[in-house]
């Protein structure tokens, strides 16, 4: 992005990228925390992902608040208008992710002090990590411009869709092997199901952010392998 004459616009247009930033650093965070109480059965750390829910609403306030003041002040065109529309798309998406990372806090109770299965646990940890690659990765190649990486970054959402997909099936044999086991694993599958969202939300973050970068947008059409759910 050129420099400007009015040096606070830059100013302006920086402060939004780092509230983006800054709420991709929270989401992920929410992310981990999440998947870490559902696992340890760790119902403190998952109460602070439901209060850090509010901190993400906020942040999203923020940047909305920042954007429409930007538009108004300095009525921008062109690339600095994708980067203003681009910023507020990407904050709804991180919002949404750090509202499925509550989601999945607010089952670590019903999944009860028993915990999550060994071998799901391994399953569930692996998917939580694919996610925060890509949210981090999506994250860093928007800063630096990159508009390769965030393509292969919105082609990277297969393989949480090919991951979701094997925890889906584990998940219905631990229930057909033992009726005791299904309600557990039910609140499992919606916690995998949530993850496997999120995984969505950072590709649209990734759509978003390449539009920014490049002006043009990538195809409509996008790798994916969720195989649970019946081809459109």
């Amino acid at each position: 992005m050129g420099e400007h004459t009015v040096t606070s616009f830059d100013e302006d247009l920086d402060h939004l990228d780092r509230l983006v930033r800054d709420m991709s650093e929270l989401g992920a965070a929410m992310v981990q925390a999440a998947t870490r109480s559902l696992i340890g059965s760790d119902n403190a750390l998952a109460q602070r992902v439901l209060s850090d829910d509010a901190l993400m609403d906020a942040r999203q306030r923020e940047l909305d608040e920042a954007a429409i003041r930007l538009i108004a002040k300095r009525q921008p065109m062109a690339q600095d208008l994708r980067a203003v529309v681009g910023a507020i798309r990407m904050a709804a998406d991180l919002e949404r992710i750090g509202d499925l990372a509550k989601n999945i806090a607010k089952r670590v109770a019903a999944v009860g002090a028993g915990g999550t299965p060994r071998n799901l646990a391994h399953s569930l940890e692996a998917m939580s990590d694919l996610v925060l690659d890509q949210i981090h990765g999506t994250i860093e190649a928007y800063v630096g411009r990159d508009a390769a990486a965030l393509e292969a970054r919105r082609d990277d959402d297969e393989n949480i869709d090919i991951h979701y997909t094997s925890v889906f099936r584990e998940l219905l044999t631990y229930m057909m092997e033992d009726p005791r086991n299904i309600t557990t694993c039910t609140h499992l599958l919606f916690c995998a199901k949530n993850l496997e969202r999120i995984g969505d939300h950072v590709t649209n973050i990734a759509e978003n952010a390449y539009y920014v970068v490049t002006g043009s947008l990538l195809p409509l059409h996008r790798p994916k392998r969720d195989e649970t759910t019946p081809a459109d």
